[in-house]
């Protein structure tokens, strides 16, 4: 027989325990009284709620209008470009994926190192780029007339992050990818460079932890299921092995230095 956990009860009971209560000792005003004061409670809450999300949308946008302000036009322009370029090609396929928000949302904190002030920002324009029926097309041809090759690259990179948040990457979508970087104008040695990057990585990504495993084994020259102790000692050896290698390589540049310096009276300038 599977076993069950029992929850603690609800008091969902109480409260016609006080109204009952109420009803026999105070009668209906005492029971009418207590309704109210329930009802009046609980819109109070609600209207609580929803001032206290005002008052933090206001907040938001003032503080999104203040860094706007504060910076140029041309990084404005940028990110704006950037994040409505992101968002659109995320709605290709009909739907936009949290996984696809914190691809996102990760490159401009991560990457750029943005701020809270920032990340509001970067939030709204996302929020108004969903909402957008702006042609993806127009975007590009305005960054592309814009802005230099490095940005260029960095859009590029962004939009195969954003194609292999996905673990099915179908051939439309590659294909998507490597129309925008020949529109972009992306050389074709960065663009497969580019490509390769995440193709590695979700085949890394797709090897099971088993498949894993005997590799670190195989690494220590161990079989998988090995006890701590044998671990230790192959990891041992193999460490001793890695620094002996070292000295060698090193005692051997050493020697041919010295070769130099007593033929040519010749010292490297590195080793200054």
């Amino acid at each position: 027989m599977e076993y069950r956990t029992h929850n603690q009860p609800g008091c969902g009971g109480c409260l016609v325990i006080i109204a009952l209560v109420l009803l026999v000792t105070g009668g209906a005003p005492a029971l009418l009284n207590f309704l109210g004061f329930l009802f009046f409670s609980g819109l109070f809450g609600v209207l609580l709620l929803v001032g206290a999300f005002w008052a933090f949308s206001y907040y938001v946008r003032q503080r999104v209008s203040t860094y706007e302000a504060t910076q140029t036009e041309t990084h404005n322009r940028f990110v704006f470009l950037l994040v409505n370029i992101l968002v659109k090609l995320a709605q290709a396929d009909g739907r936009f994926t949290r996984g696809e928000l914190n691809t996102m949302l990760e490159f401009f904190q991560h990457n750029l190192h943005y701020n809270q002030d920032q990340m509001y920002w970067v939030k709204q324009l996302i929020k108004e780029a969903r909402d957008s029926d702006a042609n993806i097309n127009a975007h590009l041809v305005e960054f592309r007339n814009s802005f230099g090759y490095e940005p260029r690259l960095i859009l590029l990179e962004l939009v195969y992050q954003l194609l292999y948040t996905n673990q099915d990457v179908d051939t439309d979508d590659l294909m998507q990818a490597r129309n925008i970087a020949t529109f972009l104008k992306i050389s074709a040695y960065d663009q497969r460079t580019i490509e390769a990057k995440y193709i590695y990585q979700q085949r890394r990504g797709g090897v099971s932890s088993s498949q894993r495993e005997e590799h670190y084994y195989a690494t220590l020259g161990l079989q998988k299921g090995a006890d701590l102790v044998t671990i230790k000692k192959a990891y041992i050896q193999k460490a001793r092995q890695a620094a002996f290698l070292i000295y060698l390589i090193s005692f051997s540049v050493a020697s041919q230095c010295e070769i130099c310096s007593k033929r040519y009276h010749y010292v490297p300038a590195s080793l200054y």
